[in-house]
């Protein structure tokens, strides 16, 4: 079985403190691109939707666009703005969303959520399953208890500002989200990639449990809000894409990148 990181409680208040590493994880991101470029598998052209994570808009997800559009995916955002919360409007776009792209395509959609955008993602396939071939999250809140989120009082007290101000159980609660609720088993394969040191969202709520033979969890080093830019993680997704439509297989690292990969998450960071 796939099983759930057996963290509890918050993200250390070390790991929030640090999120500002984002900045630095940027200004390695053009160094590595080159390297990147070469060890990251090409795409066979399918249709790729990204999803932000909360008050991120389609330009946080630049950087996950220009690298996959280069490995040769038909990548689009959810044009829905920005991710103000899991409302109805925006659950209602994204599915309509995903059944055109995959109507248009001719092929089912992969779907790569960041944080929230996560969320979206498991809901569009759980309501369109035939249309998406599989998801990733980033970072995403995918397994709430039902005691509610474990994020840091700051993140949940913006969610109560901005999105609801019952915070997000009240758009969990939704009729629509009932499947999410009760961690209904995808039927698409789904790949949540986390970090021991997300700051935002803590790593029991950023994994799955399910059938081995489509659900993974995946451990990354890096910050919550540097994830969409981080070039293990870009390599991790594209190897996840690259798979043969109907031929998902578990994560196996390979090659130098692999050996950099076992490296900076089970040798040199904390387990």
């Amino acid at each position: 079985m796939a099983t759930r990181h057996p963290h509890r409680g918050r993200p250390r208040l070390l790991h929030s403190a640090l999120e500002a590493r984002v900045l630095a994880e940027l200004a390695v991101l053009p160094w590595t691109l080159p390297a990147l470029s070469l060890a990251a598998p090409r795409g066979d052209g399918h249709p790729v939707l990204l999803l932000p994570g909360f008050m991120g808009s389609e330009f946080s997800l630049i950087g996950l666009e220009r690298f996959l559009r280069h490995r040769g995916y038909a990548v689009e955002t959810w044009g829905l703005g920005r991710n103000v919360g899991f409302n109805p409007r925006h659950a209602t776009a994204l599915e309509q969303k995903i059944r055109h792209m995959a109507h248009r395509a001719g092929r089912p959609v992969s779907l790569v959520g960041w944080s929230l955008g996560g969320v979206f993602s498991v809901y569009g396939a759980h309501q369109a399953p035939e249309c998406v071939r599989q998801v990733i999250t980033l970072g995403s809140p995918v397994s709430v208890d039902a005691g509610g989120s474990a994020s840091p009082p700051l993140v949940k007290a913006m969610y109560r500002l901005i999105a609801h101000p019952h915070g997000p159980t009240a758009h969990t609660m939704q009729p629509r989200a009932k499947k999410l609720r009760e961690r209904a088993p995808l039927a698409v394969p789904v790949s949540c990639l986390y970090s021991l040191s997300d700051g935002v969202v803590p790593p029991q709520e950023a994994t799955v449990e399910g059938d081995p033979a489509r659900h993974e969890n995946i451990r990354v080093p890096g910050s919550h809000l540097g994830l969409g830019f981080n070039p293990v993680v870009l390599w991790i997704v594209a190897d996840r894409l690259a798979q043969p439509d109907g031929q998902w297989r578990p994560f196996v690292p390979h090659g130098a990148w692999g050996q950099a990969y076992r490296l900076l998450t089970h040798r040199v960071l904390p387990v």
